[in-house]
């Protein structure tokens, strides 16, 4: 059974930082691109960052890009999303995805976790 499960959601203030984590079990995790996705309160779910099976390829959204950084650890099955310079537009409730690589018998595969909430205010 494959999870995923989130983790470093909190309040922060303006300007602080906080980092996510994923734990991914029950897959084999170097064969899935795993991305870090928000939803805003009464707003659509968005792609934050995306990294590579491997972890050499990351991709941005343009509201984050240049304060948010994500990374993975293979050997730990997990994928982290350091997220500085937070505002108030970062609030949201933030999912980490794994989707199996087009390379790999996984394509085509596609798992959420349950999602962790940053909040940021005064």
């Amino acid at each position: 059974q494959v999870q995923l499960v989130e983790s470093g959601g909190g309040w922060v203030q303006p300007g602080g930082s906080l980092k996510l984590a994923c734990a991914a079990s029950g897959l084999t995790f170097n064969k899935y691109a795993m991305s870090w996705h928000r939803q805003a309160p009464g707003k659509e779910r968005t792609v934050v960052a995306q990294i590579t099976m491997s972890g050499n390829m990351t991709r941005y959204a343009g509201s984050v890009k240049g304060r948010f950084t994500i990374s993975r650890d293979n050997a730990k099955n997990m994928v982290f999303l350091q997220m500085n310079s937070l505002n108030i537009d970062d609030t949201a409730v933030y999912y980490c995805n794994a989707k199996g690589g087009s390379d790999t018998p996984y394509y085509g595969l596609d798992y959420w976790g349950e999602g962790t909430l940053v909040t940021v205010s005064p």
